[in-house]
């Protein structure tokens, strides 16, 4: 599942409309709490460590205000909790519209199994890798848009933090996908040896499917397959744009049975380790 994927004509014009939505509400309650307060944002600033233009930023809706600044500004204006019940909601605005469902579902589920055929998946990428995949993208995206989105990939990353931890996250990654050094060689080094560590986790199986396989289930493209808390399972598919959730139990069902045959085809976990380490030595 990656939130560098497709996205619909409606999406486009949200994603360059960020002052739209929940980050105009939260602007608007954080300059009515602040000046209720009777606090000047040079003050709040001071007293939070952002500077008074960022703080006139996050009020107009034209930047996404991080956690801790969060936090730090419902103590300071004694909100009593009313900015941080819109955390989730704030957070989730740092995703491209027609991926925040799915990233809210995935920080949740309890069963995480990818397919990617274009990239290394979000959830195993490096900061580097990330931002090469961002400057990439076509039509260009403005340097503050890039640093939101790298920011929110690695945000994704803190589902191996969870506790309890998710019991299972599988990847199947095209071969071809690890071969393409996106970034340069240095870049992609860095990102076979973070595949490596995550590999490591009891957790995680990583698998690779090899380009000499004649027998390929998956040739329709990446997908992700989603289990909540609830038992429902639910299915995000990337294409061009048109990347949705689908929870209808007939589809569901199919990638479901494509995704187990693609593990039987992959590489094991073991030979797949083994695969990557060659590649890194080839790096």
């Amino acid at each position: 599942m990656d939130d560098g994927g497709q996205k619909t004509d409606d999406d486009e014009q949200a994603e360059y409309e960020p002052e739209s939505g929940i980050l105009k509400v939260f602007g608007r309650q954080l300059k009515r709490l602040r000046e209720w307060a009777g606090i000047e944002r040079t003050e709040l600033g001071a007293r939070t460590g952002y500077s008074p233009s960022t703080i006139a930023s996050y009020e107009q809706g034209r930047r996404i205000p991080p956690p801790d600044f969060i936090d730090q500004a419902d103590g300071v204006l004694g909100a009593h909790g009313v900015l941080i019940e819109l955390k989730e909601e704030v957070a989730r605005a740092q995703y491209p519209a027609f991926f925040r469902d799915a990233a809210r579902l995935e920080a949740k589920a309890v069963g995480l199994h990818v397919y990617a055929t274009k990239a290394v998946p979000g959830l195993l990428q490096t900061k580097e890798y990330a931002k090469a995949v961002f400057v990439m993208w076509r039509p260009l995206l403005g340097e503050e848009t890039i640093e939101q989105r790298v920011a929110a990939r690695l945000d994704r990353q803190k589902i191996y933090g969870r506790k309890p931890p998710l019991p299972t996250i599988s990847f199947v990654i095209e071969e071809a996908v690890l071969r393409r050094p996106l970034g340069g060689k240095a870049v992609m080094r860095g990102q076979l040896e973070q595949i490596l560590l995550h590999s490591q986790r009891r957790n995680v199986e990583i698998q690779v499917m090899p380009v000499e396989r004649e027998e390929h289930a998956g040739l329709e493209g990446p997908f992700t397959l989603i289990e909540t808390h609830e038992g429902r399972r639910i299915a995000y598919v990337e294409g061009y744009k048109d990347s949705r959730l689908h929870t209808d139990r007939k589809m569901v069902r199919e990638l479901e049975e494509q995704y187990g045959i693609l593990r039987a085809q992959a590489l094991t976990p073991r030979e797949s380790l083994a695969f990557v380490e060659k590649l890194l030595g080839e790096a």
